[in-house]
């Protein structure tokens, strides 16, 4: 049997708790997890790639498992060509692309998902406040999508939760010592 690799790529500004459980939650599913912070192109980013990346490189070594890695290589606004990359980093590999269930109705419009969805699995996980719709799921497997709804339990964070009311409970602390020293989000003192 083939190993199924989970791709995960994310916005990062910040990672959230959300982003841990769901980086852990994927390790039930999958035995290799591969992230990397990446430009949306429809979103405004409030930190630098740079800096976003050694964010998420923080929470992954905080998650301890050497089943889950950073692979900045992968990153790219398009997520067909994280594929290509991804492919021909793991040749002999099935790869499963990861979104939460608020990108679901976005993806027929990405950059090519019509070839994209036939190279890959798309592991859907449901979000809080984001319900999985039917007619999504099913205009996703119309453009060849094999979809596999994750059942993860991931808390209700949001990236620009942080970023607007600087909600410093949905921060994981490892990341804290890099939010401070670079005076990202507006955050002033660690909690206690």
């Amino acid at each position: 049997m083939t190993a199924t690799i989970a791709l995960l790529g994310t916005s990062a500004d910040p990672p959230t708790l959300g982003h841990q459980a769901l980086l852990e939650g994927l390790l039930d599913h999958f035995q290799r997890v591969a992230t990397w912070a990446s430009d949306n192109p429809i979103k405004r980013h409030d930190a630098c790639l740079e800096l976003r990346s050694e964010l998420l490189q923080a929470l992954v070594m905080a998650i301890d498992n050497p089943r889950v890695s950073i692979d900045q290589t992968l990153s790219s606004p398009f997520t067909i060509t994280t594929l290509e990359r991804a492919a021909r980093r793991w040749p002999n590999h099935e790869l499963c692309f990861v979104v939460g269930s608020d990108l679901a109705a976005q993806i027929p419009h990405w950059k090519q998902s019509e070839l994209w969805l036939k190279r890959c699995q798309l592991g859907v996980v449901p979000r809080k406040g984001w319900p999985l719709e039917p007619e999504h799921l099913e205009r996703l497997r119309q453009l060849g999508a094999q979809i596999t709804v994750l059942p993860l339990q991931i808390p209700e964070t949001a990236s620009s939760s942080i970023r607007k009311m600087s909600a410093a409970d949905q921060i994981p602390k490892p990341l804290w010592p890099l939010l401070l020293q670079h005076n990202l989000y507006g955050l002033q003192d660690a909690p206690s």
